[in-house]
């Protein structure tokens, strides 16, 4: 039995929903089980449900949304230890540059709080000023990110 995972993002402006739909799509075509959701619609997170988790926020001051920090607050070490996990954010490149606090980056330490496995390094896609657009390469570069992750999942056998 294969073992299905959740992509979960918060979006301001809709560009970290195009890179969470990129993702799981390529998951998808990679055969792995995935399901996608906007971090308002997810009601709870069971173990049961779920092998692995992808997580994204846009990086707004440094961090992650308050949306997401809130999800991460419900995810549940004795349930989540050991399993694997990657997250991705959108930042600006002066952000990237100054590497001032990025949102992908406190989602993966509060995760590893948590026992979780990061199988992947954090994806920053770059995007320009406040609404976007993503730069130009992103979408491609999600999807190659979005294929090493479905090649270790499968290694992992999740």
């Amino acid at each position: 039995m294969k073992t299905k995972g959740i992509v979960v993002y918060d979006t301001s402006y809709g560009n970290t929903q195009k890179i969470a739909e990129t993702i799981a799509e390529t998951l998808k075509e990679s055969g792995i089980e995935v399901d996608l959701f906007d971090v308002k619609d997810v009601k709870k997170l069971s173990r049961k449900d779920y092998g692995f988790l992808v997580l994204g926020s846009p990086t707004r001051f440094g961090t992650m949304s308050f949306a997401i920090r809130r999800f991460v607050g419900k995810v549940k070490s004795e349930q989540w230890r050991n399993k694997p996990f990657t997250a991705f954010d959108t930042e600006n490149p002066e952000n990237i540059e100054k590497k001032q606090g990025s949102a992908a980056e406190k989602i993966a330490e509060k995760l590893k709080e948590k026992k979780m496995n990061q199988l992947l390094p954090v994806l920053k896609a770059v995007v320009f000023g406040t609404k976007g657009p993503l730069k130009e390469g992103e979408i491609e570069r999600t999807k190659d990110f979005a294929r090493e992750l479905a090649l270790k999942l499968k290694k992992e056998k999740v």
